[in-house]
């Protein structure tokens, strides 16, 4: 660095001569440039890099003129003054002085002490020193540097050493103000020179002192005294001054007149200042010295030193004695001891060494012992002046006090006057943890004003001691030195130097004991700043020590609420303690203010102990805004406890915590009104977050009566008096209530009383594993009670709430599931649940539950959008929503329900709760069904279908082959093959989704020309089939992918992928083409639209979002705001089939604009129904597999291993829900003008049971079944879908509720629901199912309403008044007599290999036999009453069963041949449609099968063999036309149900006739007579009569019309028959 800054200083040094050369001529240049390369040479670099060459010039020069007017030996040449440019040629911003000198010592330190004595600053400081050689006229001739030296030493003659000082200091711009600085400055010149010059005078004058002492007569003192002198000679003193003095009486004492002639330096007689006095009066004190037999005496002078060093003047004193040998004044030597008089030892230091030693003496303490050592050091490190000055027992005394107190740290004075009274010597004593400048700083301020000091002087000394030393000298004026008690004054200054962690030091010994308060001093005493200690006594920080400490163990806050003592009514004060961080008043302050209080103010303090984590103390000056009182002892807890859950996100900062104070209710019972407003607004409350606040906060009485209310409904420990303390607080709030004068007000908190009603469950008074509250809160409410709450209304609805997330879980049924979603729908998620559990209960027909849906809001998602970070508190909001849903839930244990630990039910057993991914939770199966194992829920992992132990539908592809079912079955009906006829495809969604990746790998002939997710648009507009299908098999592999990864060499040409985020995309021909548009280039959105719209055979939704609308809805009212830029209507649509793989993505009435139009849709419910149906098939065999392993029959590990190998025959019974279901629709669609009589009585039955609204569910009115029946129209598809799942849900209650599901009829069906493996290996299990009757129920109600039609059983109601149950019962005795169920799949086997109508046709032929046959066991249960006897029906099913099989194969022998020859050519219809012949009989027959049960009855009752009576019955039947009658029956029209009930009376009765006629003829017939001759016989026996009957069928048949009167009158001729 040195070497730096002088090659920097060479280099500056060369321009700047360089500079200069060029304005003078060579011999004027020649000493300049001496003079400048010097100048310089010795200044750091730093403070000459600011300034420019010309500067440096001009200061140089500046200095080179003041030099030309300097007289060598004379005064100093001096200029002080401001450069200016103009005027000096240079420029500077500081004030400059100029000084040129003879070069002598001390110069530069006694003018930098000067100017720091005006408080000026020193910026700059240049002061060389040149040899220089002058003209007669003192101008120089000749300058070089000092230091340098020549070989020859005349040539130094005739020059001298001159001191060049150049100060820049402080700028100053008074005149005056420079004037006064020049004065002083060029005054302390003259008492340096006059020192320098008299210095040769004063040591000679020295030495003539020491002879003098030297001739007297000898004493020890006298030795003593003429040692010192030689020490002081011996360089150990800087003599400034001196002179002599006359002692002269003056009054009654004396006085000093200095002696004319012997003034020596700074006490010259010409350096006198013109007013000082010629006498000097002594004080009292120090004519002492007069008596005193020493001859010299060692003081401080009243004046600070000019000169070198800026102490005050060392005063040495030799007595001057006449010729008689007495005193007649003094000698007076002033200056400076040198540095070595303060570093040597005192032994070596005259007089100081005599008095050290007499101490040590008269103390007598052994030599070399402990004492007399510490005295010693005492002694050599006593302030050194102090020793020179002080009398012998004065120290012996100050001496051993300061020994005494080694051994006790605690303060001491010790006091020395002046003998002079000019000054009081001080030594102050304070333990050194304690010494500050603050402490020093009051010390000196009480001995100044206890003296008098005009004063004040310091010198501390900081050791090893435990003690620090103050040597204060407080300087007076001369004669008012006041006599002060020092044992008094030492008192005082113990008592301002006691710190304030003095006194926190004996709060905390007392209030914690010697070792705790010790170690919390240790930790706190220095902790606290300046400014607490101000504010706060001592004892105040032990209290907020404890609150730290506190905070630090809980790693939060602490708190402390108070009011002053002085404080006003409603004027408190709140102290808020935190570790670590500060607390920002930008969050603190609205959490005050929303508890009810305005700041005032706000006092911070950070409290930093040694070690350890700094701590805040926040203190709040508080006020309340309300007008109220309140008593701090009664809401101190509260508002503390409010505070810190607020801080620490428990509870929401909202003005609901206003009721802290104002209703004192602690933070968690403010949180239960939170609560329930959040649910109020889910519900549709119309008044804001703010006003419900207000309407709430403002009537704190009536909150507190709705928080009582809630208590005592739930809290465990009420008790019997529960129902009575009830009824007391809700007339008291009923009471409030009347009293509330804004409408608004009582409307809002009616609502509030209404939930608090309709509450049934809630877990408040549940605790975690460490005992304390729940972090947040779920009520369960019975939605029936709910005031004003929106239809449809679940069955169940638990309501979760906390300030993380808040959630919804509403079910339909006691047996219920659906999927919980991940919501962005902060404002109405509820609404967008409630939707989609309408949709899960349309969807889980096919299922045992019944629908249900969750769904959850994260309310504090991560700044920033971090993915990982927003994914994990997502998962932690989800787990509290599943926490807050299982603590209100029912278990099971050993058999027997198990109500949750404390929760009050009001309510019945309900312990069924089973949930599923949806949106946003595809992945959080295992946390769910983690948490059910740790609450120990009975359904274990089968809580979560899907997890890690489950079905995985990704991997399934579950729900895209459900889907792929209905597109399978919608092309199927155009006559078109997808598996193995190419077709084009548009669709929403990626190949990384579950539902379009899956969906896109379901057949090879797919050819997908575009789709688009939320990020690309892909665009293919000639896809080579099995070229894109392999590129899409590969993305779907990839662990992720989107639409960017598809290589695009496997595009055809004019495609691409194309962010969503581009401006414009250009449209290649191809793609217009395809999409069926002109345009060039559209906009992202807009392209998107022509996707939709595209004319291509499928539109696949397996996305997220709604995409299409009906006309004549608005944007607003489908709720997607996302999707409005993008969204079409229904009409629009040009696809010929829309499937939809994924949720909502048309709405209900876009389903039904396509369908009008033509269109080919279900609903989504119908199409993405497997996953549901997946998962649910998972739970339940979960559930079976648990009572196994439970019974110790499997391990859980074989569990797991039986449940992956059962993964294929599982997709295949969901799959086969998914076929049956969409072609009931299918078929029922080719009908529909037909059927739509008979749904629309459907409709109106459920209406009228309170199970269905037409309007909510977007289905036709009666007036628009008026239009629709009169332009021969039905319903639509999806329409149906609507009508087909409440068909179901009817069915399945009406099930439930009866007991068909134990009958032994229905056994099989149990087994058949689970897979093989399952059957017959735990059978036994299976009967012990706790969902056994649900599972039998939901399958009976799919396998009846998916074969034959949704309307089936309310029309077999209608007509026979049986229950459905019953009905039901009828149809199974049916399919087991026929075989139906074989049947049913043989024709399903026709797929693709007969046209759809032919097949649909099938179905119909085969659901016209079930109903007659259904119809015919009703009826003959009813009759026989064996309804629920089993084995009566075993016996009937069996005889029935064994004519069927015996008489099918007869029956061309057996029919007439008229019967015979319509039976061949359905038959033969049939063949040639491409139904195998076999299967072509049997459902050509259907007709007459029915025809079997009557002869099987019949035959039975009379014990005649089975051909003999089917060959009567048929021909009775050929004689009486039964086949007319049968078809004008059917043709019969019944608009209402009175009519239908007719007809069906009518044909009851003619049923009943066929039996009875042919058993009439077999009963009269001879024996062993043939069919014909028993036919003939009793023809002949009724000639008149059936001539009759012929006439009237002739009439009938020409009349062309049918008409029940008409029916009735055959009927009763019919009759007539009978009785004959």
């Amino acid at each position: 660095m040195q070497a730096n800054n002088e090659e920097a200083i060479a280099h500056l040094l060369a321009d700047l001569v360089e500079y200069a050369r060029g304005r003078w001529s060579p011999d004027a240049f020649v000493p300049l440039e001496s003079f400048l390369s010097f100048y310089y040479e010795l200044v750091d670099t730093q403070d000459l890099q600011s300034r420019s060459i010309a500067d440096l010039y001009g200061a140089a020069m500046a200095h080179w003129q003041t030099a030309q007017r300097f007289v060598p030996g004379g005064v100093a040449a001096l200029r002080v003054y401001n450069p200016v440019l103009d005027e000096h040629g240079w420029h500077s911003d500081h004030t400059v002085i100029e000084i040129v000198n003879d070069d002598m010592p001390f110069l530069v330190d006694s003018v930098t002490m000067e100017v720091n004595r005006c408080g000026l600053t020193l910026h700059s400081a240049i002061h060389p020193v040149y040899r220089v050689w002058r003209d007669a006229q003192g101008a120089i001739v000749r300058i070089e540097p000092g230091g340098a030296t020549s070989g020859d030493e005349a040539s130094t003659n005739g020059s001298r050493l001159e001191s060049f000082i150049h100060f820049e200091i402080d700028r100053c711009g008074d005149a005056a103000k420079l004037a006064q600085l020049r004065s002083s400055i060029a005054r302390v010149l003259g008492d340096v020179r006059a020192a320098v010059e008299d210095w040769p005078k004063m040591q000679a004058v020295a030495k003539e002192t020491i002879k003098a002492l030297a001739a007297r007569e000898r004493s020890e003192e006298t030795e003593e005294a003429r040692a010192f002198l030689e020490w002081m000679v011996a360089d150990h003193f800087t003599f400034l001054g001196l002179r002599d003095y006359a002692l002269v009486a003056h009054g009654d004492d004396f006085a000093l007149r200095g002696v004319s002639g012997t003034g020596a330096g700074i006490l010259r007689d010409e350096q006198k200042l013109a007013d000082a006095p010629d006498l000097t009066p002594l004080p009292k004190a120090a004519g002492a010295i007069i008596g005193e037999t020493m001859p010299i005496f060692l003081t401080k002078a009243n004046s600070r030193a000019t000169v070198h060093r800026p102490g005050y003047l060392d005063y040495v004193g030799v007595k001057l004695f006449g010729p008689d040998g007495k005193l007649i004044g003094e000698r007076r030597m002033l200056g400076l001891y040198t540095s070595t008089a303060y570093t040597d030892s005192i032994n070596e230091i005259p007089i100081v060494r005599r008095k050290c030693a007499n101490v040590v003496r008269r103390a007598g303490f052994l030599a070399k012992g402990h004492l007399h050592k510490s005295l010693v050091s005492v002694l050599e490190q006593y302030p050194r002046d102090e020793l020179f000055q002080t009398n012998e027992d004065e120290l012996y005394d100050i001496a051993l006090g300061i020994l005494r107190l080694q051994e006790h740290q605690r303060t001491r004075l010790f006091v020395r006057r002046d003998r002079f009274e000019r000054f009081v010597s001080c030594l102050v004593f304070v333990a050194r943890e304690k010494y500050n400048t603050d402490l020093r700083q009051r010390i000196a301020k009480l001995l100044g004003g206890a003296f008098n000091g005009t004063g004040v002087e310091f010198t501390p000394l900081l050791s090893e001691s435990p003690l620090a030393r103050i040597h204060i000298v407080v300087r007076t004026s001369s004669g008012v030195l006041p006599e002060v008690d020092t044992t008094e004054l030492e008192k005082r200054l113990v008592q301002a130097t006691r710190r304030w962690q003095d006194d926190l030091a004996d709060a905390l010994l007392e209030r914690f004991g010697e070792e705790e308060g010790n170690r919390l001093l240790q930790r706190y005493g220095d902790s606290f700043p300046a400014g607490y200690r101000e504010d706060y006594v001592a004892r105040t920080a032990v209290r907020d020590i404890e609150l730290i400490e506190a905070a630090q163990r809980s790693e939060s806050l602490s708190m402390n609420l108070y009011r002053p003592i002085e404080a006003a009514p409603r004027v408190f004060r709140f102290k808020v303690y935190r570790v670590g961080q500060s607390i920002a008043l930008s969050r603190s302050l609205p959490m005050l203010e929303h508890l009810g209080v305005r700041v005032d103010e706000e006092r911070p303090y950070l409290i930093e102990p040694p070690g350890g984590a700094p701590a805040w103390v926040h203190d709040f000056g508080l006020e309340l805004t309300d007008s109220a009182e309140f008593d701090i002892e009664r809401v101190k807890a509260l508002f503390e406890e409010a505070f810190a859950r607020v801080w620490a996100g428990e509870v929401e900062n909202d003005d609901f915590n206003r009721l802290v104070l104002r209703a004192q209710l602690a933070a968690r019972e403010v949180s239960i009104l939170r609560a329930y407003a959040k649910y109020l607004r889910q519900v549709g409350s119309t008044f804001s977050d703010a006003y419900i606040e207000r309407a709430v906060t403002g009537n704190p009485a009536l909150a507190r009566g709705l928080v009582d209310l809630f208590l005592t409904r739930f809290d465990p420990a009420v008790g019997a008096a529960r129902a009575e303390r009830t009824e007391q607080l809700l007339q008291g709030i009923q009471s409030a209530l009347d009293q509330v004068p804004n409408l608004d007000e009582d409307r809002i908190l009616r609502q509030f009383l209404g939930v608090i009603n309709a509450t049934v469950r809630t877990n408040y008074f549940r605790r975690d594993q460490a005992g304390a509250p729940l972090p947040y809160l779920s009520f369960k409410l019975d939605p029936s009670r709910v005031p004003g709450l929106p239809e449809p209304k679940p069955m169940f609805e638990i309501w979760v709430y906390s300030p993380r997330v808040e959630g919804v879980h509403l079910r339909g049924g006691r047996v219920a599931r659906g999927g919980l979603r991940w919501s962005d729908r902060r404002e109405d998620f509820r609404t967008e649940v409630l939707g989609l559990m309408k949709a899960q209960m349309v969807k889980n027909t096919v299922i045992v539950p019944v629908g249900s849906k969750g769904g959850f809001v994260v309310k504090n998602p991560p700044a920033g959008g971090d993915r990982e970070a927003t994914l994990r508190e997502g998962i932690a909001c989800y787990q509290t929503f599943l926490r807050g849903l299982l603590d209100v839930t029912d278990n099971r244990q050993g058999g027997a329900i198990t109500p949750p630990p404390d929760v009050v039910r009001h309510d019945s057993d309900d312990p069924y709760l089973v949930v599923a991914a949806d949106k946003g939770t595809a992945t959080f199966s295992d946390y769910a069904n983690a948490i059910a194992r740790q609450y120990g829920f009975w359904l274990d992992d089968a809580f979560a279908s899907g997890g890690s132990v489950g079905y995985d539908h990704k991997k399934m592809g579950i729900t895209a082959r459900g889907a792929w079912e209905s597109v399978k079955r919608h092309f199927r009906e155009m006559g078109f093959d997808t598996q193995t006829t190419d077709f084009s495809v548009v669709g929403v969604g990626d190949m990384s989704g579950d539902v379009f990746g899956n969906g896109m790998l379901l057949s090879r002939h797919i050819r997908l020309v575009a789709a688009f997710d939320h990020r690309h648009i892909f665009l293919d507009p000639d896809p080579d089939p099995e070229t894109s299908f392999v590129e899409r098999e590969r993305m779907f592999a990839l662990e992720r992918s989107s639409w960017a990864d598809y290589d695009p060499a496997k595009i055809s040409a004019g495609g691409g992928v194309f962010p969503r985020t581009a401006k414009a995309i250009s449209i290649s021909p191809a793609v217009r083409a395809v999409l069926g548009i002109d345009a060039a280039a559209l906009a992202p959105n807009e392209l998107i639209r022509a996707i939709l719209l595209a004319p291509v055979d499928l539109l696949y939704n397996g996305g997220i979002g709604t995409y299409v609308k009906a006309t004549r809805e608005t944007h607003a009212q489908v709720g997607d705001r996302a999707n409005d830029g993008v969204r079409v209507n229904g009409a629009q649509l040009r696809a010929k089939v829309v499937a939809e793989g994924g949720n909502l993505g048309l709405t209900q009435l876009g389903r039904i604009e396509f369908a009008q139009k033509g269109g080919r849709i279900n609903t989504d419910a119908i199409d993405n129904s497997a996953g549901v149906d997946c998962s649910d098939h998972e739970v339940n065999i979960k559930i079976l597999l648990g009572l196994v392993v439970a019974d110790g029959e499997m391990t859980e590990k074989q569990r797991n291993a039986l449940l992956a190998e059962m993964t294929d025959e599982v997709g295949q019974l969901v799959l086969r829900d998914n076929y049956e279901q969409t072609q009931a629709l299918s078929i029922a669609g080719r009908y529909a003008p037909q059927l739509l009589e008979a749904e629309a009585r459907l409709m109106r039955s459920l209406e009228r049971l309170g199970r269905l609204n037409r309007a909510i569910e977007f289905l036709p009115s009666d007036d628009d079944i008026a239009e629709r029946q009169a332009g021969a129209l039905g319903l639509t598809t999806p329409e149906r879908a609507v009508l087909l799942a409440y068909s179901k849900m009817w069915l399945y209650d009406e099930l439930l509720d009866s007991d068909l599901p134990e009958d032994a009829l229905v056994a099989d069906m149990l087994r058949d629901y689970f897979p093989k493996p399952l059957q017959t290996r735990f059978a036994d299990a299976a009967e012990r199912h706790p969902l056994k009757r649900e599972i039998l129920a939901t399958h009976l109600a799919n396998a009846l309403v998916n074969r034959v039609g949704c309307t089936f059983v309310h029309r077999l109601q209608e007509e026979t008044d049986a229950k459905p149950s019953d009905i039901v019962h009828a149809c199974i005795m049916a399919r087991d007599v026929f075989d139906i169920g074989e049947l049913w799949l043989r024709i399903d086997a026709l797929d693709n290999r007969v046209a759809d109508d032919v097949q649909a046709r099938m179905f119909v032929d085969v659901a016209r036999l079930v109903e007659r046959a259904a119809l015919w066991f009703l009826r003959q249960l009813q009759a026989a009453q064996l309804a629920r006897d089993s084995a009566g029906v075993a016996a009937l099913i069996a005889r029935c069963r064994e004519a069927a099989a015996r008489l099918a194969p007869r029956l061309p022998a057996l029919l007439p041949s008229a019967e015979l020859a319509a039976l061949d050519e359905r038959r033969r219809a049939l063949e040639q449609a491409g139904v195998d012949a076999d299967l072509a009989a049997r459902v050509a027959s259907g007709d007459i099968s029915a025809a079997v049960l009557d002869i099987a009855e019949v035959a039975s009752s009379a014990a005649q063999p089975l051909e003999l009576v089917a060959g009567v019955y048929f021909a009775l039947g050929t004689m009486l036309d039964y086949a007319f009658i049968s078809e004008r029956a059917s043709a019969l029209p019944t608009h209402t149900h009175w009519d239908m009930l007719a007809r069906a009376a009518a044909l009851a009765e003619l049923a009943r006739l066929k039996r009875t006629l042919t058993a009439s003829a077999l009963a009269h017939a001879p024996e062993r007579a043939s069919t014909d001759a028993i036919a003939a016989a009793w023809r002949e026996q009724r000639a008149p009569q059936l001539e009759r009957f012929a006439q009237l069928v002739t009439e009938q048949r020409a009349s062309g019309g049918a008409s029940l009167s008409m029916l009735l009158v055959l009927v009763r001729e019919m009759a007539v028959l009978e009785r004959r």
